[in-house]
């Protein structure tokens, strides 16, 4: 049988799991969690248009990386405030599924069904 400190626990180990590989993706690129960059160009390079998609295409990653990242860390205040687990919108527990399924998750199905139609 498994208590909510157990669960506290498995939760907790998905999103540092998850904040490890989302951190180590940003290293990857050549971005740090604050903003720093190591990434260059070669300015020389035939086709600039190429170096200006790439740019792009990186940049769009990591947005989506940061985001992610920032939705873990939301995600691991709340375990410590222990509100982990609460629905944002009605106050209810979400349901244990819908949590391993994405552990980032601030609310039910129900009130995200209701915030996603805003």
């Amino acid at each position: 049988m498994s208590t909510k400190k157990d669960a506290e626990i498995d939760y907790r180990q998905l999103l540092e799991t998850e904040k490890s590989s989302l951190t180590l993706q940003l290293a990857e690129i050549g971005y740090g969690e604050t903003g720093s960059t190591q990434l260059s160009y070669d300015s020389n390079f035939a086709d600039s248009s190429q170096v200006t998609a790439e740019k792009s295409e990186t940049e769009a990653l990591v947005s989506e990386l940061r985001s992610a990242l920032a939705d873990v860390n939301e995600a691991l205040s709340r375990l410590d405030k222990g509100t982990y687990g609460i629905c944002q919108g009605c106050g209810l527990a979400i349901s244990s599924p819908r949590l391993e399924a994405i552990p980032t998750v601030k609310y039910c199905i129900d009130c995200a069904s209701v915030h996603k139609k805003r």
